[in-house]
């Protein structure tokens, strides 16, 4: 399935990759979607309007001051009793992962620690889930438990208790659990997975985006690639589905490699100097100047005073 959306010139931006503020994730619809499929396996279990925002940070003290530390998407999961006051029944935590991090159990148990160690005041106490979001190519590392972080003695294990760690490998979930998603997240498992297993991937059947600022910043930060995020500047609007968004940024690749030759052009067979080309690109392309400075910048490995 190939769809264009006919991408001017004029419309391509390389604004810089900022660090996602709300994730979808953070979405009752998204979260609950995500445990449901991952825990559940694929049952309605958790109900969106059942969920209510936790509190991400928390406090450590270290080095002789206190730090803080921030999970990506908490959650309580409460659930109505009758009349009587909701009761939390469960603290979802997530955490999204591009890269292996072999320390990833000394950091969850810092997390679960810290949610168990606020509910010393409440009368009632409910268990601690971190669900760690791994989008890397590559498969996770050894380290999913302490045992493989810490060299535990034999004779100590019993007295030690191992802590294990909910790793979820999104581009490696099978096909046919796609469609368990209901959820914008249902296009991010979609692309990460068609990625790894197709080269020429293209989606069967485009989902439409709920919450897409968010969604492709996320898909920026992830693939560190900032053509998804730079399409919420462009003037032809928002995309609506992942198919536009891949034509979207097949042509961004291509106007931007036809302007990175134009520049070495401009340097290696006019000699023009950098100040010369970037208002030569300007009026070819359409561009700002900061933009065109950019790719001067970016081309010929210098910066523009």
């Amino acid at each position: 399935m190939h769809c264009r959306t006919g991408v001017r010139h004029g419309e391509i931006t390389l604004g810089g990759k900022d660090i996602t503020e709300k994730t979808p994730e953070a979405y009752n619809d998204v979260f609950s979607d995500i445990v449901n499929r991952l825990i559940f396996h694929g049952k309605q279990v958790v109900q969106e309007d059942l969920l209510t925002d936790a509190q991400p940070v928390s406090m450590y003290k270290a080095d002789g001051g206190i730090h803080e530390q921030e999970r990506d998407v908490s959650k309580y999961w409460v659930k109505a009793e009758g009349s009587r006051i909701n009761v939390r029944i469960a603290l979802f935590g997530m955490e999204n992962q591009t890269g292996y991090d072999s320390d990833m159990p000394l950091r969850v148990i810092g997390y679960d620690g810290a949610a168990y160690r606020a509910e010393l005041s409440l009368e009632e106490r409910y268990p601690v889930l971190t669900l760690i979001l791994y989008f890397g190519d590559k498969p996770w590392g050894k380290n999913r438990s302490l045992y493989d972080v810490v060299s535990v003695p034999e004779e100590l294990q019993p007295f030690v208790n191992d802590y294990r760690i909910n790793v979820f490998e999104i581009a490696r979930l099978p096909k046919e659990s796609i469609d368990y998603f209901h959820s914008d997240f249902k296009v991010v498992v979609d692309y990460f997975v068609g990625k790894r297993t197709d080269p020429d991937y293209r989606p069967k059947d485009p989902e439409k985006f709920k919450h897409v600022d968010e969604l492709l910043k996320l898909m920026s930060v992830l693939t560190h690639d900032n053509r998804f995020e730079d399409m919420l500047k462009e003037e032809g609007g928002k995309p609506k589905d992942m198919c536009e968004v891949l034509d979207r940024a097949e042509a961004r690749g291509e106007i931007r490699g036809e302007i990175k030759g134009v520049i070495k052009l401009y340097r290696d067979e006019m000699n023009l100097l950098p100040s010369e080309i970037v208002n030569k690109i300007m009026l070819r392309f359409s561009l700002g100047r900061n933009e065109a400075e950019k790719y001067v910048e970016e081309t010929l490995g210098l910066e523009l005073a």
